[in-house]
C-alpha cells in the first residue's frame, strides 16, 4: 500500500461545517467601567452616567452632523452577528444605527432604525458580516428635534451561525478537490470545510474503494473569502496514475478525481473549440459543433437581421449624448468575428486581447514546447480542420479579419483608427438566436485604446502567420503600422461611459498608456525597429510594477501582457534589458506564490479588500499565466507547481464545491448568461458547450439575481448558476482565451 504523511488507524472525531459563537466586540457596552471606546463628533454634549452613555442632541442639521460611534470592529464576511442594546430617549424618538467600513468610502454593512422611549426600549437584530476591513458602529443623531438619547447594554457578537449565502460554502462535499484531477508529479491538495481545531485523519481510496494512502490534515483557520473554517490535506507524495480516486474521512467523501499525465489535453481542445459557436457571420454546423449547437449565420442581413454587412455610425440622440454629435458618412462591412459574451455585441478591445492570448498560446508552443499539439492542423472542432494551417491560427484569424474591418477607411476623417465596438442600438433579452436579432446595429466612435490594441494584435499576428501565410502576414503588419500612426495622431480619443444605454457594454477606459506600451511591444518584437523600443523605454510602464495580485492584466490594463511578451520573446533586447524584464516577471510570480501559500483553497488571487471582481475566474487564470511565464523563463518547478495548484480552484477546490468549466468535474455551470445557450429559458435551446468558463464570484451586485440571493455572501460564494446572473455567470471570449492558454501550458509543461 502506498502511503503519504503519517498513517493513522483511528479516524478523528469530525465536526459538521459551521461557525463557532464569537467574543463580544463592544468593549464595556454596559458603560460601568469607563473603559468603552465610544467617541462623539465635535460640539456634541457627551457623558457617561449611571451605567449609560448619554448625549444631548441639538435640533436640526443633517443626520451626519451629530454622531456617536465606536471603531475597531473586525467582522468576518459570511458570519452572522447580533447587535443588541437598550435605547432611552426623552422625548421619544427614532434612532438610527449603522454598521459600516471605518474609512472612506464608508461602505455600509447594514443599518437599523430603533425606537427610543423615556423608559427604555430593547433592540436586537442580526446581520451578515460583509466588510473585511475594520468596521465601525455609528449613530447619526442630527436632523431631528433636540433631546436626550442614552444607550445601555450595547452588544455585538457572532451568533455561531452563518448567513444563507455563507452557508453555501458548507454545502456539498466537506472535502473539496480538483474534480478533474491531479498531475502525477504535481501538488495534490484538498480543502476540508470543517470547524475542527485539531488535524483530521483522512484516507485516499482508489476506484474500488481500497485504501491506498492515509494522512492528516493541517488546520488552516477561518477563510474570510469563503466564510468557513478550513483544513488542508496534502497527498502530493502519492503518484500512481488512475481514475476514480477519492478522499474520505468518517462519513465525509470528496468527489471522484483522476491522477495522470494528460489531464489537460481534452480541456485545451474543448476550451479552444468553444470559440467556433461564438462566431458571427457564419453558419454553425451541427456536424462540427454538435447537433444542439447548429444555427444559421447571425448578422448577415437575412431577415429579421439588419446585419453587419453595411453598418452605419451611431447617430441621433445617442450619438449626441455620448459624443456631442459625432457621426460618419460611410458604411462598413464588419461581418465575422466572435460575439463577445452572452449578447450579440462585438468589441475591439476584448476581441484583440482574446485573439492575442490564442496567438500567445501558439507562440509559446513554438518557443517552449516544439512538439505541442497546439500547433497542429486537425486539433479542433472547426470548419478549417485539415486545411494545412494550425487550427489555433485559423480561429484567431476569424477575429483578426473582423478587427481589420473595424478600421476607418482611407480618405475619411480618423482614417486608420479602429471603431471601438459594433452592437445593437437597444438591448435584447434571452432567448435570442443571433439570426433572430431584429435590432438595428451601429458602429460606435473609434477610440485610441481600440486602435492601439488592434495595432498590437495585428503586429503579433504578422510574425506568427509569416511562415504559413506571408500575404496575410504582410496585410496584418501594414494594418498594425497604419493603426499605430493613427493612434499617435489621435492620442486622447477615449471611449465614454454611458451607464449601459444602448444594446451593449461600454468598455470605457480613461488611460491609454498601457495600450501604447502593448502596441509598441508587439511592433518591436515583430520588426526589431528601434523607434518602438525608444517608445517603450520612454514609457513610465517600462520600469513600473505592472502586475497586480488582483489580476495581472485584463482588457482595460494590458501592460502586464506586454511585459510577459517582452520577457518571453524579446531576445533581440540588450542583455541588461532582458535581465531586468525577466526579473520583474520572476519577482511578481514569487509574490503570487507567497500569497498562494496562505490560501487554504490554493488560490492565486488577492483582489483589493478581498472583494472578488467581475470575471474573477479569468483574473485568477491571468495570474496563473504569470506563473507559467516564470516557469518558462527560469525552469524552476516551483512556478509550475503553483500554476498547477492554481487550477484546483477553477476545477472544484473552492467554497462552492463547483467546477467553473462546463462539462468538467462532478458539478459544473449549466446556465451561464447567454441569449442562445439558453436552455433555462427555452428547452429547445442548448446549455453552453463543454469547455465554457463561467465568470466566477463577484462581490459587486450588478444584476437582480445577485441582489435577491447573495446578500451577505462571503466573496467566494457570490455566485449563482442562473442565466440572468450576468454579474457572476456570463461567458466571454476574453475569459475563455486565458483558459486556453493555461490548459495548453499545463498539457505541455513537464
Amino acid at each position: 500500500m502506498s502511503r503519504f504523511g503519517i498513517a493513522h488507524a483511528a479516524i478523528a472525531v469530525l465536526f459538521l461545517p459551521g461557525l463557532a459563537k464569537g467574543a463580544e466586540l463592544i468593549a464595556d457596552g454596559h458603560f460601568d467601567k469607563r473603559q468603552d471606546t465610544f467617541w462623539a463628533s465635535d460640539g456634541l454634549a457627551f457623558a457617561r452616567e449611571n451605567g449609560r452613555l448619554c448625549v444631548e442632541a441639538a435640533r436640526g442639521g443633517e443626520a451626519w452632523s451629530q454622531l456617536i460611534g465606536t471603531n475597531g470592529l473586525k467582522l468576518e464576511p459570511g458570519r452572522i452577528y447580533r447587535l443588541s442594546m437598550r435605547v432611552i430617549a426623552e422625548p421619544a424618538r427614532s434612532v438610527q444605527a449603522r454598521v459600516q467600513r471605518a474609512a472612506d468610502p464608508w461602505t455600509m454593512v447594514d443599518e437599523f432604525t430603533m425606537e427610543g422611549t423615556p423608559e427604555g426600549s430593547l433592540f436586537s437584530a442580526e446581520f451578515a458580516g460583509q466588510e473585511p476591513d475594520e468596521a465601525q458602529l455609528v449613530f447619526p443623531l442630527g436632523g431631528g428635534e433636540s433631546g436626550r438619547v442614552c444607550l445601555d447594554d450595547v452588544s455585538l457578537v457572532a451568533t455561531g451561525v452563518s448567513s444563507p449565502a455563507a452557508r453555501r460554502a458548507a454545502e456539498g462535499p466537506a472535502i473539496r478537490v480538483n474534480q478533474l484531477g491531479y498531475l502525477t508529479d504535481g501538488p495534490k491538495r484538498a480543502t476540508f470545510v470543517a470547524d475542527a481545531k485539531q488535524p483530521i485523519d483522512f484516507r485516499l481510496l482508489d476506484s474500488a474503494d481500497r485504501i491506498v494512502g492515509k494522512g492528516k490534515t493541517q488546520p488552516h483557520g477561518f477563510d474570510p473569502t469563503a466564510g468557513v473554517e478550513t483544513q488542508v490535506a496534502d497527498f502530493s507524495a502519492f503518484k500512481t496514475p488512475g481514475d476514480g480516486y477519492r478522499l474520505v474521512s468518517g462519513d465525509w467523501a470528496s468527489d471522484r478525481f483522476s491522477i495522470g499525465e494528460d489531464l489537460y489535453m481534452r480541456l485545451r481542445v474543448d476550451a479552444l473549440s468553444w470559440f467556433y459557436p461564438q462566431r458571427s457571420g457564419i453558419e454553425i454546423r451541427g456536424a462540427i459543433a454538435g447537433k444542439a449547437y447548429a444555427r444559421t449565420a447571425g448578422h448577415v442581413g437575412v431577415a429579421p437581421n439588419q446585419g453587419d454587412k453595411a453598418v452605419t455610425c451611431l447617430g441621433g440622440a445617442q450619438a449626441e449624448a455620448l459624443y456631442g454629435g459625432w457621426s460618419c458618412s460611410y458604411q462598413l462591412d464588419v461581418t465575422g468575428g466572435w460575439y463577445d459574451a452572452g449578447d450579440h455585441g462585438k468589441y475591439a478591445v476584448t476581441g484583440a486581447l482574446a485573439a492575442a492570448q490564442l496567438l500567445a498560446a501558439y507562440e509559446r508552443g513554438l518557443t517552449f514546447a516544439p512538439t505541442s499539439a497546439v500547433m497542429r492542423d486537425g486539433l479542433l472542432r472547426i470548419p478549417e480542420n485539415g486545411n494545412g494551417l494550425p487550427d489555433i491560427l485559423d480561429e484567431a484569424r476569424w477575429e483578426l479579419e473582423f478587427l481589420l474591418r473595424m478600421m476607418v477607411p482611407d480618405g475619411e476623417p480618423l482614417a486608420g483608427m479602429v471603431h471601438h465596438k459594433i452592437h445593437d442600438t437597444a438591448w435584447t433579452a434571452a432567448p435570442m438566436l443571433p439570426g433572430d436579432d431584429p435590432q438595428p446595429r451601429a458602429l460606435y466612435r473609434p477610440s485610441t485604446a481600440a486602435t492601439l490594441d488592434v495595432a498590437a494584435v495585428a503586429a503579433q499576428g504578422a510574425r506568427l502567420f509569416a511562415e504559413h501565410n506571408p500575404t496575410f502576414s504582410a496585410r496584418l503588419l501594414s494594418a498594425a503600422r497604419k493603426a499605430w500612426v493613427a493612434a499617435n495622431a489621435n492620442p486622447a480619443l477615449l471611449a465614454p461611459k454611458s451607464d449601459g444605454f444602448g444594446g451593449g457594454g461600454d468598455y470605457d477606459d480613461d488611460s491609454i498608456s498601457d495600450e501604447l506600451f502593448w502596441a509598441a511591444t508587439e511592433l518591436y518584437l515583430t520588426t526589431g525597429n528601434g523607434e518602438y523600443l525608444k517608445t517603450l523605454r520612454a514609457s513610465p510602464l517600462w520600469e513600473a510594477d505592472v502586475f497586480s495580485p488582483g489580476g495581472a492584466f485584463n482588457w482595460r490594463d494590458v501592460a502586464g501582457f506586454a511585459r510577459l511578451q517582452l520577457a518571453l520573446y524579446g531576445r533581440a533586447l540588450p542583455a541588461v534589458d532582458q535581465e531586468t524584464i525577466r526579473n520583474s516577471v520572476l519577482t511578481s510570480a514569487q509574490h503570487l506564490l507567497s500569497l498562494q501559500q496562505a490560501e487554504p483553497f490554493g488560490i492565486v488571487y488577492r483582489p483589493n479588500e478581498r472583494r472578488y471582481d467581475w470575471g474573477s475566474n479569468q483574473l485568477m487564470l491571468q495570474n496563473i499565466v504569470v506563473l507559467s511565464a516564470a516557469y518558462d523563463l527560469s525552469g524552476d518547478r516551483v512556478f509550475l507547481d503553483g500554476a498547477r495548484e492554481g487550477m484546483d480552484y477553477i476545477l472544484g477546490r473552492n467554497a462552492m464545491g463547483l467546477s467553473y468549466i462546463t462539462g468538467y468535474g462532478s458539478r459544473s455551470p449549466q446556465n451561464q448568461h447567454s441569449r442562445w445557450y439558453a436552455r433555462q429559458r427555452d428547452p429547445q435551446l442548448p446549455n453552453p458547450p463543454v469547455g465554457s468558463l463561467a465568470g466566477g464570484p463577484n462581490s459587486t451586485f450588478v444584476d437582480d439575481i445577485a441582489r435577491e440571493r447573495l446578500r451577505g455572501c462571503a466573496p467566494q460564494t457570490c455566485y449563482v448558476d442562473d442565466i440572468e446572473a450576468y454579474g457572476s455567470n456570463e461567458i466571454a471570449i476574453n475569459w475563455n482565451a486565458p483558459l486556453v492558454y493555461v490548459a495548453s501550458f499545463l498539457a505541455d509543461a513537464r
